[in-house]
């Protein structure tokens, strides 16, 4: 396999696809973490939050915002990389196993699917309010707050463009 399709492997656009892998995984025992997000400029902060996620467990899921979600949470103008610019840089890096987009606003259907054994977000959310709580909590599992690097945020590097 070239090194690109197998980078495109690692990519679902389908949902029914990805339930094959996560028996896979299960089967074999791994420990599945989930983060979602936007990820439009990868940066030092993502890189850091995203490592953080992964060792909370064997196999790490990001769920990726499709480019109509980004603009209708964060408007006119994002996001700034393309859906499916954002799904390869992402699925390059070694130790994300799958990434996943979803067209919805949130994640909450894709975590009813994938019920990871642990959801990880950043620490500006208090664990009761991140979307999916419920769901992962139900089934006994655990969800975790990462803190972001201080200094790092797409938003204010768009900003400094801007002001170029």
């Amino acid at each position: 396999m070239q090194k690109l399709e197998f980078i495109e492997s690692r990519i679902f656009t389908s949902w029914n696809k990805l339930s094959y892998m996560l028996a896979y995984w299960r089967f074999h025992e791994q420990k599945i973490v989930f983060t979602n997000g936007c990820f439009d400029l990868l940066h030092q902060g993502h890189i850091d939050y995203l490592t953080n996620a992964a060792e909370k467990g064997d196999v790490l899921i990001i769920g990726l915002n499709t480019d109509a979600s980004i603009t209708r949470l964060k408007g006119k103008g994002r996001p700034v990389l393309d859906e499916r610019s954002r799904a390869l840089i992402l699925a390059s890096l070694r130790f994300i196993d799958a990434v996943v987009l979803f067209d919805q606003d949130t994640p909450y259907d894709l975590i009813k699917l994938i019920q990871p054994d642990v959801l990880v977000k950043g620490s500006d959310y208090s664990p009761e309010t991140i979307v999916g709580y419920d769901v992962v909590k139900e089934y006994g599992g655990e969800v975790i707050t990462v803190d972001y690097l201080d200094g790092y945020s797409t938003s204010e590097i768009i900003d400094k463009i801007r002001e170029m």
